[in-house]
């Protein structure tokens, strides 16, 4: 990376994709856990494709490892603590390796956070999603607002570094409660917040209520109206909105591993159906790996665990730049967009910077405040060509 921007880092992602519960808003990889062996076999397979893998990566100084799902904090910390010293073994972990884990904040995982605290986690990702009983009933959520509570404060016991996670612009929301709700997580004293919009995936349970009625979601000006108090009670709290969703207390509290994705850094995926990106020979390349976990512990087995391998055009990878890089406040470097021909001079960018969209600068690529909240539309205009 050259500008303003540190550079992206070497992050391995580890998908575990067992939960207790299957939210009726989520599209992730997600499976119940119902194959008597199967999690400890994911386990061992997920420590055989890494080591398989390490051949294509070469060396590395790796930045960052995650543990996402599905709900990672359900998996045996001995199997935590043996994939990170796993990732240790192969490549050289920087001194202030980001270890970090999601979690619901249920009592059963809480009770389970010293014990993965051990197993090396040093970040700990909560799902609070709301801190209202009615909403985390509407969101399918197996917790109360006063377990989600408990839950932060022994995650702040326990480890460095908290983030909590939150869904807003949801049915019947108002901004006043969305506001109240913001400082009551602000007050609970996590370094980081990622407040994200509620979205309508495609065959969830909620996409099915939605078409027959029975969901009705905030039109886009009152969704618009929450997001920006989003914006403005974090802001008044000392939060600094350095991604379009995430907010963080200081730079110390930024997600290491996400801005590895967002600044266009590599990254291994290993478990079922995670991705990765990796720059081998001047190409970026990606990779899937089998979504079903069955399929994904019999290809690690046959050392073929990276699934399917993509390899980018310049322009494809430029496209992908563009999409994750202006989701940063940084936004991103103008030599890293010469195949899309996208330039200070370029007149999409020339005309998105009169309208007060895109920054005045002639070094890097990034939208403004306003920009940020017309995101979806200033990527339709510049990549239009």
């Amino acid at each position: 990376m050259t500008d303003d921007a540190a550079a992206p880092g070497f992050g391995v992602y580890v998908h575990w994709p067992y939960c207790a519960r299957i939210c009726p808003y989520c599209d992730f990889n997600v499976h119940r856990d119902r194959r008597p062996g199967e999690a400890a076999q994911l386990a061992k397979a997920i420590l055989e494709d890494l080591v398989q893998r390490r051949e294509a990566t070469g060396p590395r100084g790796l930045t960052s490892v995650f543990f996402g799902g599905g709900t990672p904090s359900l998996m045996d910390p001995e199997a935590v603590a043996a994939v990170v010293a796993a990732c240790r073994r192969l490549w050289e972990a920087s001194p202030d390796l980001e270890v970090s884990l999601e979690a619901n904040p249920t009592d059963a995982e809480a009770g389970r956070f010293a014990a993965l605290a051990g197993a090396g986690v040093n970040r700990l990702s909560l799902g609070l999603q709301s801190l209202d009983d009615d909403a985390l009933a509407l969101l399918g959520r197996n917790h109360d607002a006063a377990a989600g509570r408990r839950a932060v404060e022994a995650g702040l016991r326990v480890f460095p570094r908290v983030s909590v996670d939150l869904i807003y612009a949801r049915p019947g929301q108002s901004p006043g409660a969305w506001a109240a709700e913001l400082d009551a997580a602000v007050a609970l004293g996590a370094g980081h917040l990622s407040p994200y919009q509620l979205t309508i995936e495609p065959g969830t349970a909620f996409e099915r209520a939605v078409r027959r009625g029975r969901l009705r979601p905030p039109a886009d000006p009152q969704a618009a109206d929450l997001w920006e108090v989003t914006q403005d009670r974090l802001s008044a709290a000392g939060f600094e909105a350095y991604e379009v969703s995430n907010h963080a207390r200081s730079a110390a509290d930024r997600s290491r591993h996400n801005l590895t994705y967002w600044r266009g850094g590599d990254w291994l995926g290993v478990g079922p159906g995670a991705h990765g990106r990796l720059t081998l020979d001047g190409v970026r390349t990606g990779q899937a790996c089998a979504a079903r976990p069955a399929d994904y512990i019999a290809a690690a087995a046959r050392g073929e665990g990276a699934g399917e391998v993509e390899l980018l055009s310049p322009r494809d990878a430029a496209i992908e730049r563009v999409l994750s890089g202006l989701r940063l406040a940084e936004g991103v470097g103008f030599d890293e967009l010469g195949d899309l021909g996208l330039s200070p001079q370029a007149a999409e960018v020339r005309d998105l910077a009169s309208q007060g969209l895109l920054a005045d600068d002639p070094r890097r690529l990034r939208v403004t405040t306003d920009g940020r909240r017309l995101l979806d539309a200033v990527l339709e205009r510049l990549l239009a060509r």
